[in-house]
C-alpha cells in the first residue's frame, strides 16, 4: 500500500518514462490551480475581513503568497516541460501543494474555532473539504501528494470540531473522516488506472520503436540496412557542416558466393559478420556502416577532404583482406569497392550513390581486390553502354544480327571438321560493330542470355543442314550459364532445328568455374547427358588448371593464339603446346591450335601433336551460304580424287 501512495512504478527505463508522465499530470492544465488558487485566497481573506482576528488574516496572506508562487511556477514549467528531472519536479510540487493545503485547513479550523455570527464558518468549512476532494481527484496520478493534500485540509476541521465537541461539528468530523476513507479508495482506483494506460502507452510506443530498429536493421550481421541506410544518410547530410565533405565507400565482397556454395551459407553468414565488425572497428566516430544487401556493404563517413578518403579506402581494404579462421576453415577474403565524395561528384544522396556504384562496377571490372574513385568519365562510358544495350536489343528484333562461321580443320587430313559461330552486327548507321564492343555489354546488362539463345538457334539451323560428320561450335557465356533453364534453351534450340545432340559443342572459358563451380557442373552434366560435347576453350591463359579437364566433362580443349603467334612464341611456347598436345592424346582429346596464319605455324602445331587447327590460314569467319559452298567444294574435291582414284 506504501509503494501505492507513493506512486512507485519501478526502476527500469520505462518505469521512469511512466513516472515522468504522472509527475507531469501534475502541471497539466494550471489554469485548474489558478481557479483553486482563486478560489482560496477569496476564502481566506473573507475570513480574515470579517473576523478581524490577526491570525487568521496572517493565514490568508500566507495563502495568498503560496498560491501566487504556484500558479506562476505551474506556469512557467507547462511552456519548459524539460527544465527538471522527474523528481525534482515531484518535490517542487509536494512544497508548495503541502503547504497551500495545510493553510487551507488552518484557516479554516481558526475560522470554526472564533465562533463568529454568520455563515463564515460554513464558508471556510465547505471551501476546505472542496479543495481535499477536488484536489485529491486533480493529484491522483501522485497518490502521496494527493492523499497528503486531502489530509492537511481536512484534518484541521476535523480535530478543531472534535475538541469543540458540538454534535453538530462531531457528526461533521466523523462525515469528514468518512469523506476521507472514500476518496484514498478514489485516488487508488484513479492512479492505477493513470498507471495502466501510461504503461500501455509506454510498451506499444516501446514494441514500435523495437518494430522500427528491426525494420532498420539487418539480421545476420546487425548493421543498419538498406532502409535505415537512407534515414541516416539523410540525416548526415543534413548536418554535414560547410566545407566537408561525406564519402561514400560501396564494398562487395570478392568469390563470396565460393564460400556460401563450399562451406554452406551458416559459414558464409559468419564471415559476412566477421567483416561487419572489422568495419565497425575502423569506422570514424559519426559514420553509418551498413549491409546493403548480398555481400555488399556500404560505409558513408565524413571526411574533410579526398585524401582522407584514400587513406579510409586503404584502411577497410586491408582490414577486409586479412585472414581468419571460421570454424576451422581459413577464410581468405577480398573485396572490390567503388568510391564517391559528396558534393565533388553530386549535390544529392541519389547521385553520391550512383556515383560509387559505378566506381564500384569500374573496380570489378578492372579485377578483384581494387579499389576505384569515381569520375564523369564513367557516367559517359554509362551512357554508351546504355545506348548500345538498347540498339542491340533493337537488333535482335529487327535481325540486324548475323552468324558467320569460322571452319575448324582436321590438320591431317585437311578436311572440315567443325564451324565455329560466330556473331557479327551490321549496324544501319555505324556499320559493322566489332564483337568486343558489344558483347562485354550484352553479358553485363544480361542480354547475352538472349543474345545467346539466338546465336544457338541459329547455328544449330545451319549445321542441320550441313554432312552429318561436321559439328558447330558455339562459345557460350558465364552469365548465360548461370541464367535459370540455360539448359532447357539449348534443348529447345536443338529440338526445333532437329539437330543431333552430339553435333553441338559448346565452348567454355576456364574463367567460368570460377564463380559457380557447382551450377556449372549441373548445367554441363544435364547437356553432356544428351550428348552434347564440350570445348575447353583459351587454355592456357589466366586461370588455366588441369582440375577442370579432369573433373568436367571436355572432349575438345582449344590452345590460345598467344602460343601459336605473337611477340612470345618460341620454345617455351612449343613445349607448352606439345604437353598440352599428348594430354589429349592420353585423355583421347581433340587438340585445336588457334590463331594460324601461316604454313610455317601449321606444321608447327601439326608436328607438337595437335589435330586441329583454326585461323586465317584456312579460312575467315565467312557466311551460312559460303560455309556451304566450302563444304561442298571440299565433297567436289573428295569425288574427283575418288574418279580419279578409280581411273587412274
Amino acid at each position: 500500500m506504501r509503494e501505492i501512495f507513493r506512486g512507485h512504478t519501478g526502476g527500469n527505463d520505462r518505469d521512469e518514462r511512466v513516472r515522468r508522465k504522472l509527475v507531469d499530470t501534475l502541471y497539466t492544465h494550471p489554469i485548474s490551480l489558478l481557479l483553486g488558487a482563486l478560489c482560496g485566497i477569496a476564502a481566506g481573506w473573507t475570513a480574515g475581513i470579517i473576523s478581524g482576528n490577526s491570525w487568521v488574516m496572517a493565514g490568508a496572506a500566507a495563502l495568498t503568497t503560496v498560491a501566487v508562487a504556484r500558479v506562476a511556477l505551474a506556469y512557467w514549467i507547462a511552456y519548459h516541460p524539460r527544465s527538471r528531472d522527474a523528481r525534482t519536479l515531484e518535490r517542487i510540487y509536494e512544497i508548495g501543494a503541502f503547504s497551500f493545503a495545510l493553510l487551507s485547513g488552518v484557516v479554516a479550523a481558526l475560522a470554526i474555532s472564533l465562533e463568529q455570527p454568520g455563515h463564515l464558518d460554513a464558508l471556510m468549512t465547505t471551501y476546505a473539504i472542496a479543495y481535499g476532494t477536488g484536489i485529491s481527484a486533480r493529484n491522483a496520478g501522485r497518490p502521496f501528494i494527493a492523499a497528503t493534500q486531502l489530509l492537511l485540509t481536512v484534518m484541521p476541521v476535523v480535530i478543531v470540531s472534535l475538541m469543540i465537541g458540538t454534535p453538530e461539528l462531531i457528526v461533521l468530523a466523523i462525515a469528514a473522516l468518512f469523506m476521507i476513507a472514500a476518496m484514498f479508495s478514489i485516488i487508488i482506483n484513479v492512479f492505477r488506472t493513470y498507471r495502466e494506460q501510461i504503461m500501455a502507452a509506454e510498451t506499444s510506443a516501446q514494441m514500435a520503436e523495437q518494430m522500427r530498429d528491426l525494420a532498420r536493421t539487418d539480421v545476420v550481421t546487425g548493421l543498419t540496412n538498406r532502409a535505415g541506410l537512407n534515414g541516416d544518410m539523410t540525416e548526415l547530410v543534413k548536418t554535414l557542416p560547410q566545407g566537408r565533405k561525406l564519402a561514400m565507400f560501396w564494398i562487395d565482397l570478392d568469390r563470396f558466393k565460393e564460400i556460401n556454395d563450399t562451406l554452406g551459407h551458416p559459414v558464409g553468414d559468419k564471415v559476412l559478420t566477421d567483416v561487419a565488425n572489422r568495419l565497425r572497428s575502423i569506422a570514424p566516430e559519426g559514420a553509418t556502416v551498413a549491409r546493403f544487401g548480398g555481400d555488399e556493404f556500404i560505409m558513408v563517413a565524413e571526411v574533410s577532404e579526398r585524401a582522407e578518403s584514400e587513406r579510409l579506402a586503404r584502411e577497410m581494404n586491408h582490414e577486409i583482406c586479412r585472414s581468419t579462421r571460421i570454424d576451422g576453415h581459413r577464410i581468405d577474403t577480398s573485396a572490390s569497392m567503388g568510391v564517391a565524395l559528396l558534393p565533388d561528384d553530386g549535390p544529392d544522396i541519389d547521385t553520391l550513390m550512383q556515383g560509387a556504384d559505378l566506381a564500384l562496377y569500374h573496380a570489378k571490372v578492372g579485377g578483384r581486390n581494387q579499389v576505384c574513385f569515381f569520375n564523369t568519365a564513367m557516367t559517359r562510358e554509362l551512357v554508351r553502354k546504355k545506348q548500345i544495350e538498347a540498339e542491340l536489343r533493337a537488333a535482335i528484333l529487327r535481325d540486324e544480327l548475323s552468324i558467320f562461321f569460322q571452319p575448324i580443320v582436321d590438320l591431317e587430313t585437311g578436311k572440315i571438321r567443325t564451324f565455329e559461330a560466330l556473331v557479327r552486327w551490321f549496324h544501319p548507321e555505324k556499320g559493322e560493330l566489332r564483337p568486343d564492343e558489344f558483347i562485354p555489354v550484352a553479358e553485363e546488362t544480361g542480354v547475352i542470355i538472349t543474345l545467346g539463345n539466338w546465336i544457338t538457334a541459329q547455328a544449330a539451323k545451319a549445321c542441320a543442314g550441313w554432312p552429318d560428320n561436321v559439328t558447330v561450335a558455339v562459345n557460350l557465356s558465364p552469365v548465360q550459364i548461370r541464367a535459370p533453364g540455360a539448359a532447357l534453351g539449348i534443348l529447345n534450340a536443338l529440338r526445333e532445328a532437329n539437330l543431333d545432340p552430339r553435333r553441338l559443342e559448346l565452348e567454355v572459358t576456364e574463367s567460368l568455374f570460377l564463380d559457380d563451380d557447382v551450377n556449372t557442373a549441373r548445367f554441363m552434366d544435364e547437356l553432356a547427358a544428351v550428348g552434347v560435347r564440350f570445348a575447353l576453350d583459351d587454355f592456357g591463359t589466366g586461370y588455366s588448371s588441369l582440375g577442370y579437364i579432369n573433373k568436367f566433362p571436355f572432349k575438345k580443349i582449344k590452345v590460345d593464339r598467344s602460343f601459336v603467334s605473337g611477340p612470345n612464341i618460341g620454345k617455351k611456347s612449343d613445349a607448352i603446346i606439345r604437353a598440352v598436345a599428348e594430354m589429349g592424346a592420353t585423355l583421347d582429346m581433340d587438340i585445336v591450335a588457334e590463331g594460324l596464319e601461316t604454313i610455317e605455324q601449321v606444321q608447327v602445331v601439326r608436328n607438337a601433336g595437335c589435330t586441329l587447327g583454326q585461323g586465317y590460314y584456312f579460312s575467315r569467319a565467312v557466311p551460312d551460304y559460303l560455309a556451304a559452298m566450302l563444304l561442298s567444294q571440299e565433297r567436289e574435291r573428295d569425288s574427283d580424287a575418288n574418279y580419279q582414284r578409280l581411273t587412274g
